[in-house]
């Protein structure tokens, strides 16, 4: 039951920083507005993050001997974040819809914690340095936005 508790952990976080990149990257092609330029280079950051976090996390699923599932039709049915709006995108929106799915994210990995850090410390640990990451990109976007 353990390791299931910690697959399913980070398997939910692979799917959903895979969406957070595909999401991050149709903001950053379709954003118009105030700061537009400093916005498209900081959503680049923030993929690029995003994608190191999701990394780290399929490669201890398979550490830990179960294959990440990062395909489209897994992460479309599995992701917790909702659809982005298509078309073109305010920059101001773009800031509010970027810093709550970050949050997000973070709070559905920070809802396995205690579960995950007591079958697997390790895995504990990777989970909270990608929360920390998350949270630490949102607060850079609401800096930013404001």
């Amino acid at each position: 039951m353990a390791k299931v508790t910690v697959e399913q952990a980070l398997q939910q976080a692979v799917v959903d920083l895979i969406e957070l990149s595909l999401r991050g990257k149709q903001m950053h092609w379709n954003i118009q507005g105030d700061n537009f330029r400093s916005l498209h280079l900081h959503l680049d950051e923030i993929i690029d993050q995003v994608r190191l976090d999701g990394d780290e996390a399929a490669e201890r699923l398979i550490t830990i001997g179960t294959a990440p599932d990062g395909r489209a039709e897994t992460v479309a049915k599995t992701t917790t974040l909702q659809p982005v709006a298509e078309g073109i995108l305010s920059t101001d929106k773009v800031y509010q819809q970027m810093e709550a799915d970050l949050l997000s994210v973070s709070e559905t990995i920070k809802a396995t914690l205690d579960a995950v850090d007591e079958a697997d410390p390790l895995t504990g640990d990777l989970l909270i340095g990608i929360c920390r990451n998350l949270e630490k990109q949102a607060w850079m976007l609401r800096a930013q936005g404001k």
